[in-house]
């Protein structure tokens, strides 16, 4: 089948689930539900949530309501409730999806059928998705929602692309909730390894968290530290905080706590995700940890130090290690990254750490653990 069509506007079909799936991804991202939400009544959102929270079972539901509402914005004067060729005024549901909305919902990662929803039973019978309709949909509240989503289309002239968007806005919540597995590449090279996290680090996102990736990093270090160095015998690693957690309410003085057997601050670590360390960074640093015993104290960014205040920068650090008598460092990500990994017995290690810390971190989003594999699966890295 040929999508030789467009609509008046001159979209066609693959265009109007493109532009849906894009608004519906900074919905769900963003977590902004009820901006879609305002523009449906109750008893439309009860049934669209209906379609999804049967998505698992009833795909072929799914995926003859998306296609029905996809072809109604791409020909609004088609009553979509005619959905085969043979009825009077009617068009081919079934070509449509075979062609476009099943191969886009494999590709998204969605509930999806092997080819198409018309090809079950309930859906197929050459009859209007009308009241009447005697298909035998299980269980009848998600028949009842469907068939009311494309009466409040044909009958109210509802919008479908409110519609399609609340659905898809839903389906990949639903998809970024689940684990994704991720790759754990061996042997890698520590050049490699610095490629891969700087790729990592500042990529392109559409949602926020991104500044969490170096967290994890220097977090994934200190975990494969604190069991092969020497100078953390006896020391525990605290567990990372939220990421949303300030250090004034939570306690803590950096993102990365190491403390000693009687509880307190041996080392810490304060990472920047594109902001320059420069010397009002560690004069905060120092009211954070001025009354902690603690005798290192990194300040570690993606941009490094802010070169035009390098001199008063040093200034504050040998200020501070007169005072107080703590060490604090400051230094770019990758370079100290590097340096750890060479004291490593086996850089596997830190990525194993990595990527469970990804798949467990809570401010990460699925397009975070994706773009991972992303970069692993690439053929060519720039050494």
């Amino acid at each position: 089948m040929k999508e030789k069509t467009k609509s008046k506007l001159g979209k066609t079909h693959t265009d109007i689930l493109k532009a849906a799936y894009a608004q519906a991804s900074r919905i769900s991202l963003q977590n902004r539900f009820d901006e879609i939400a305002s523009h449906l009544t109750e008893l439309e959102e009860f049934c669209l949530q209906m379609v999804i929270d049967n998505s698992e079972k009833s795909r072929a539901v799914l995926s003859v309501l998306i296609t029905s509402l996809v072809h109604k914005i791409h020909n609004p004067n088609q009553d979509i409730r005619r959905h085969q060729d043979s009825m009077k005024g009617g068009y081919s549901g079934r070509g449509i999806d075979t062609k476009y909305i099943t191969p886009f919902m494999k590709a998204q990662r969605f509930p999806s059928m092997s080819e198409s929803g018309w090809l079950t039973r309930s859906l197929e019978q050459p009859l209007p998705y009308d009241s009447n309709y005697p298909g035998k949909i299980t269980p009848k509240e998600l028949k009842q929602a469907f068939l009311y989503i494309l009466n409040q289309v044909e009958e109210q002239n509802k919008n479908a692309q409110t519609y399609l968007v609340f659905l898809l806005a839903k389906l990949i919540e639903n998809r970024d909730k689940k684990s994704i597995d991720l790759a754990k590449p061996s042997n890698l090279p520590i050049s490699t390894i610095i490629h891969f996290m700087k790729q990592h680090f500042e990529s392109k996102y559409q949602s926020h968290g991104a500044s969490r990736l170096p967290v994890l990093a220097i977090y994934s270090i200190y975990q494969c530290m604190i069991r092969e160095l020497r100078r953390f015998e006896g020391q525990t690693l605290l567990p990372l905080e939220e990421h949303t957690s300030p250090d004034i309410r939570s306690g803590r003085i950096g993102d990365i706590e190491v403390r000693n057997d009687k509880g307190k601050v041996f080392e810490a670590v304060e990472i920047k995700h594109g902001i320059p360390i420069d010397s009002q960074h560690i004069r905060d640093a120092c009211e954070k940890f001025k009354s902690q015993p603690i005798s290192r104290y990194y300040l570690l960014s993606t941009s490094g130090e802010d070169a035009g205040d390098t001199e008063n920068i040093r200034m504050e650090i040998e200020r501070i290690a007169k005072i107080h008598g703590c060490q604090v460092i400051v230094n770019g990500i990758y370079p100290s990254i590097k340096y750890y990994l060479r004291f490593l017995q086996n850089t596997y290690d830190f990525i194993e750490y990595y990527v469970e810390n990804i798949k467990g971190d809570k401010a990460l989003k699925y397009e975070h653990k994706q773009r991972w594999n992303e970069i692993v699966s690439q053929e060519t890295i720039e050494e």
